[in-house]
């Protein structure tokens, strides 16, 4: 079933990519009134309900620039984040390396939704969409782990605060999207597509949880077991994939 968006208008971060740009075309497609196309270097669009906004999570000058502008959003997209190639230890990676990470999934996305709650307040509550990952729950070894698992503390904790004001948050918890972002790996990958769709599903609904592919479902169900188990299950679904 798709939920429609109807009179919409959305702000999505982290535009230009494979996925950010599913998320804009998608919104137009449910019936978004406008849809703020936001990146450090927005990039031009032939819609024009497509409103290109430079913001950089890491700016909090363009955040209030972008806030300024964008005064009419009733639904924000946290979509922005950083997933470094060579981020692949939380003990040896480099520590500006893994601030930065931090700073950009973990304190941008806070940084973006603290500058749009008044915002949504003032045109009715309306919603939070934060990308998650899988990784979230897995035994991970990257600092991109540790910052979405901050993330996603945070998202469940800005439920509770932004209730009073009517703003529901939803988390999105997904694997592996075939996207630019993720073309180093080798494993099995969901569309952009699939995801922005059971995304959206999701915030009509006003669902506090997407679990947005198969191995997010089949994890989830493993979290009321042992942590051992779920560690062998992973262990086990890496080899598969890799093989």
């Amino acid at each position: 079933m798709t939920e429609q968006l109807d009179g919409r208008t959305i702000l999505v971060t982290g535009a230009n990519g494979g996925l950010g740009q599913e998320f804009v075309r998608q919104g137009l497609e449910r019936g978004a009134r406008r849809v703020y196309a936001a990146a450090r270097k927005p990039q031009v669009w032939e819609d024009s309900r497509v409103v290109p906004l430079a913001l950089d999570l890491n700016d909090a000058p363009s955040i209030a620039a972008a806030a300024a502008i964008a005064a009419d959003v009733d639904l924000l997209v946290n979509n922005a984040a950083v997933a470094p190639v060579t981020d692949t230890s939380v003990l040896t990676t480099d520590e500006d390396l893994a601030r930065n990470i931090f700073e950009t999934n973990y304190f941008g996305t806070v940084r973006v939704t603290k500058a749009f709650a008044p915002i949504l307040a003032a045109n009715g509550g309306g919603g939070v969409l934060n990308v998650l990952s899988l990784s979230v729950w897995t035994p991970i070894n990257s600092v991109y782990a540790a910052s979405k698992a901050a993330a996603w503390s945070a998202t469940n904790a800005l439920r509770g605060e932004l209730a009073p004001q009517g703003t529901g948050v939803t988390g999105v918890i997904v694997g592996l999207i075939d996207t630019a972002m993720s073309a180093a790996w080798d494993f099995p990958k969901v569309s952009p597509a699939n995801v922005v769709a059971a995304s959206y599903d999701g915030v009509a609904r006003g669902d506090f949880e997407v679990l947005a592919d198969d191995e997010s479902r089949r994890v989830k169900a493993l979290l009321s077991g042992r942590s051992e188990d779920l560690n062998a299950f992973f262990t086990e679904w890496l080899a598969g994939a890799a093989s």
